[in-house]
């Protein structure tokens, strides 16, 4: 049947509205990246809007040259990774058996209004301090990775996905005499990639952008992760890299030019890993939110 004068009228209407909306969400990227390959001049003058004006590459020189940023970039790279594996691991392990029912985990429910209750109240600021530095973490990555470790709203929304699976499975699987840890990894994991692509998302965007712990943890700022070193350099603008005859560089550069370039880095790498998985978020976030 063809869609009546107002049904189409209404579909276009949407596109454009929903388009003038992505493009809004946009500008501030595209505002951001002109900016970066602009000259210092131009930027500092408020020339820039959606294109660059005096096209250089200047600040990304000035990026890649900064050993600072590359160090830090890395110790990012390496906290994405390795807080990303753990926190999954762990959100899978705690997951299972709280999908049971009380008469297969008897405690279950005590258990899960223990972790709804670290979402409600946490130990604070000083005490959490406190507990990274008795155990010997200052100035590491296990400072910023273990805090993190485990995230209940993603165990929330991985048991509920649990729950939705066909219970016949675990029963096919008892009968074949598979026991709890394969029935989790051989059937439970594989037919929750999206729940996982979903929560393993959160966690890579949340550790990314995080920089309050880094300035908390970290004593030295050799041990800076990226956002944390990012907050100090958007405070003030360093020329200490540059040598005193590379003066065409930095007539080239600005605070703007610099800043912009780098932030751009920082977030290129959600930008890629970001349309890659947003497929999975629909299926994984209705299906975890769910409860039978």
């Amino acid at each position: 049947m063809k869609p009546s004068f107002g049904r189409r009228a209404f579909l276009v209407s949407n596109l454009i509205f929903l388009a003038f909306i992505s493009f809004l969400c946009l500008m501030p990227i595209i505002h951001i990246l002109a900016i970066s390959f602009s000259s210092g001049s131009a930027a500092a003058a408020g020339k820039v809007a959606l294109w660059p004006v005096e096209f250089t590459t200047a600040a990304y020189d000035n990026v890649f040259g900064k050993p600072e940023y590359v160090r830090a970039f890395g110790i990012s790279i390496q906290r994405v990774v390795v807080g990303t594996a753990l926190s999954m691991l762990l959100t899978i392990v705690t997951a299972y058996p709280l999908s049971k029912d009380r008469n297969t985990f008897r405690l279950r429910t005590v258990y899960a209004w223990i972790f709804v209750f670290t979402i409600l109240f946490n130990g604070g600021l000083i005490p959490t301090y406190l507990t990274i530095k008795s155990l010997g973490l200052i100035d590491s990555l296990g400072a910023l990775v273990f805090p993190m470790a485990i995230n209940v709203f993603n165990v929330i929304l991985l048991l509920n996905f649990y729950r939705n699976l066909p219970r016949e499975l675990e029963d096919a699987s008892r009968i074949d005499g598979a026991g709890h840890f394969s029935t989790l990894w051989k059937i439970y994991v594989p037919l929750s990639l999206p729940a996982l692509a979903t929560t393993g998302l959160f966690t890579m965007v949340g550790h990314w952008n995080s920089w309050f712990d880094g300035m908390l943890y970290m004593n030295h700022p050799e041990n800076y992760p990226l956002q944390t070193f990012l907050q100090t350099v958007i405070i003030k603008m360093d020329f200490r890299f540059l040598k005193s005859e590379n003066v065409e560089l930095m007539l080239q550069l600005s605070d703007r030019t610099s800043r912009a370039a780098q932030i751009f880095v920082a977030a290129f790498p959600i930008l890629i890993v970001y349309p890659f998985l947003q497929r999975f978020f629909i299926k994984g976030i209705v299906m975890g939110s769910v409860k039978e």
